[in-house]
C-alpha cells in the first residue's frame, strides 16, 4: 500500500472553497493584555553582548529546538534549549522551532529572532494544522509582540535560510568553544536570575508542605511514594511551569538509591522518606531541594543519628562558603564530617584521616556523590564548562549552587550495623554566594530534626509548630 493510499484515521477536515471562505470570515479580534517590554530583556541583552565580545566577527546561531515526541503524535511538554533561553529570556512561552542569531561582525551584538508567525485566518493552517493551528493550540504571538517583549528584532522563520547564505562565519552548537562559553556565562547569576530562582524555591517550599500533608494518605496506599510525588507535582504545575526534574520520593530503603524515580514503593509508618524535588517557573529557572522526613512524624534513634550526621556535614559545608574559596572546598568540608561520622559508627576499616587519603576513600561507600552542583536554568547548570572553571573554580558573589551531603546505609550492606541498614538521608539546600559569605535561599523549609518533627505536627495535627 502506498503512503498516499494509506487510510487517514483521524483527519476529516473539509477543504472545499465554500468551507474555506466560511471558516475564515467573521472573526472578532480578542483584546488581550497590553504587550510590554519584559524585565528580562535588558539582562538578556548584556548576556548576548558578552557572547558577542567572546566571538567577534561571527554570526552565532542558537536554536530553541523542536518539540520532542513522546509517543506517535503526542509530544512532551515543550521546553526550549537552555542556551537559547538564557540569551533571549523567552522561557516557557517560546514558539517552538525559533532561532536566535547574534551577529557580532560590527563589534556590537545585533540580534534577530526568527520564528513562525501567527497564521492568517484565510489559510488552512489556521484550523487544520494540529501542531501549530490556532484552533488546536491557541494563538501564537505576532512578530511585533515578541519584538516588544524581548527587545530583539524579529523575522519570519522562512527568511532564515536566505539570510544565512549571506553570513560569512557561522557558529552553532556544534562549536565546542561556543558551548563552553555559553555554559560558563551562567556561573554568576544576575539580579533577574536570582529573583526567579527565589520564586522557584518559594514554590518548592509550598510543594514540600503538601508533601508532608500527603504522608498519612501515602502510608495507606500500596504505591504511596506516588501519592507523595503527585502532591508535589500539583503544586509545581499550579504555581509554576513544571518540575525542574523528575521527583525522587524514596521511602525506607529506597532512599539509599540515589536516583530512585520509580516511586512505586510503599510509605510505611516508622520509615523515613527522602524527597528530592524542585519546581521550575515560567522563566525556566528551577529549585533543587531535598528533605528527609519521618513518615510517622518522629525520627527513630537510628534515623536521628544518621540525620544529625548529615546535618553536621551540611553545616560544615555552609561554614566555608564565601567568595574566593575553591568550589571543591565545599565538598571537602562536608566529606570530612562524613568520614568522621562513619568512623564513629565503627564501620571504617581505617581511621577517618586515613580514609580521606586519595588512595583510600573508604567513606565514599556511604556517600558516593558530590556535595554541590551549580543551579539555574538547568538543575545541573553550567555542565559544559571546563573543569578548571567548575570543580576547580573560585566562588564569586552571585553564584547559586546546592549543598547536599548524604549518608546511605543499604539494606544489604553487611558492613553496617543491622539497626542502621535501609536508612538513607540527604539534606539539600540552594545557596547564593554573597559579597561576604552565603545565603541559604531554601532556609524557609525546616532542616533541623526538631523543626521537621514540629513541621509535621503543624501541617497534620494543627499544632503550634
Amino acid at each position: 500500500m502506498s503512503k498516499k493510499s494509506q487510510p487517514t484515521n483521524r483527519s476529516r477536515t473539509p477543504h472545499s472553497k465554500k468551507f474555506l471562505e466560511f471558516i475564515s470570515s467573521e472573526w472578532a479580534e480578542i483584546e488581550g493584555p497590553a504587550i510590554t517590554r519584559w524585565q528580562v530583556a535588558d539582562f538578556a541583552a548584556k548576556r548576548r553582548q558578552a557572547i558577542a565580545d567572546a566571538f567577534p566577527e561571527k554570526q552565532i546561531v542558537l536554536e530553541s529546538g523542536a518539540p520532542k515526541v513522546r509517543s506517535n503524535d503526542s509530544d512532551y511538554r515543550y521546553r526550549p534549549d537552555t542556551a537559547f533561553t538564557h540569551m533571549t529570556g523567552w522561557g516557557s512561552s517560546t514558539v517552538p522551532g525559533s532561532i536566535l542569531v547574534i551577529d557580532s561582525s560590527s563589534g556590537q551584538a545585533h540580534s534577530t529572532v526568527y520564528l513562525l508567525p501567527t497564521a492568517g485566518k484565510n489559510t488552512d493552517e489556521f484550523f487544520a494544522n494540529p501542531a501549530i493551528g490556532e484552533f488546536w493550540v491557541g494563538p501564537r504571538p505576532t512578530l511585533e509582540d515578541v519584538e516588544t517583549q524581548l527587545g530583539i528584532k524579529t523575522k519570519d522563520i522562512k527568511e532564515f535560510k536566505a539570510d544565512k547564505k549571506t553570513w560569512s562565519a557561522v557558529l552553532d552548537i556544534q562549536d565546542e568553544e561556543l558551548m563552553i562559553a555559553l555554559s560558563s556565562l551562567r556561573f554568576v547569576k544576575d539580579d533577574y536570575e536570582i529573583s526567579e530562582m527565589k520564586k522557584a524555591i518559594e514554590i518548592t517550599a509550598n510543594g514540600f508542605s503538601q508533601v508532608v500533608k500527603s504522608l498519612p494518605e501515602a502510608s495507606r496506599q500500596h504505591r504511596g511514594e506516588r501519592v507523595v510525588e503527585t502532591a508535589f507535582y500539583s503544586t509545581a504545575r499550579q504555581l509554576g511551569y513544571e518540575l525542574g526534574y523528575e521527583t525522587i520520593a524514596a521511602s525506607g530503603a529506597h532512599a539509599c538509591i540515589l536516583h530512585w524515580t520509580k516511586n512505586d514503593g510503599e510509605v510505611k509508618p516508622g520509615d523515613a522518606i527522602l524527597v528530592d524535588a524542585g519546581a521550575e517557573v515560567d522563566s525556566l529557572y528551577t529549585a533543587d531541594i531535598t528533605r528527609t522526613i519521618p513518615v510517622s512524624g518522629k525520627f527513630s534513634k537510628e534515623q536521628l543519628w544518621v540525620y544529625n550526621a548529615v546535618l553536621e556535614a551540611s553545616d560544615a559545608a555552609f561554614a566555608v562558603v564565601k567568595p574566593g574559596i575553591k568550589f571543591r572546598d565545599i565538598h571537602n568540608a562536608a566529606i570530612a564530617v562524613i568520614a568522621k561520622k562513619v568512623e564513629e559508627l565503627g564501620i571504617l576499616p581505617v581511621t577517618a584521616k586515613e580514609a580521606l587519603e586519595s588512595e583510600n576513600q573508604h567513606h565514599r561507600r556511604y556517600m558516593v556523590h558530590g556535595t554541590s552542583h551549580h543551579l539555574g536554568l538547568d538543575v545541573h547548570d553550567c555542565a559544559q564548562a571546563r573543569r578548571e572553571m567548575y570543580q576547580d573554580g573560585t566562588l564569586e558573589a552571585g553564584m547559586v549552587f546546592t549543598i547536599e551531603p548524604g549518608l546511605y546505609f543499604h539494606q544489604n550492606d553487611l558492613t553496617v550495623p543491622e539497626a542502621y541498614r535501609g536508612i538513607g538521608v540527604r539534606i539539600e539546600d540552594n545557596v547564593l554566594v554573597t559579597k561576604t559569605g552565603s545565603e541559604n535561599l531554601s532556609a524557609m523549609i525546616p532542616r533541623e530534626p526538631n523543626e521537621i518533627e514540629a513541621w509535621y505536627e503543624s501541617e497534620l495535627l494543627g499544632g503550634a509548630g
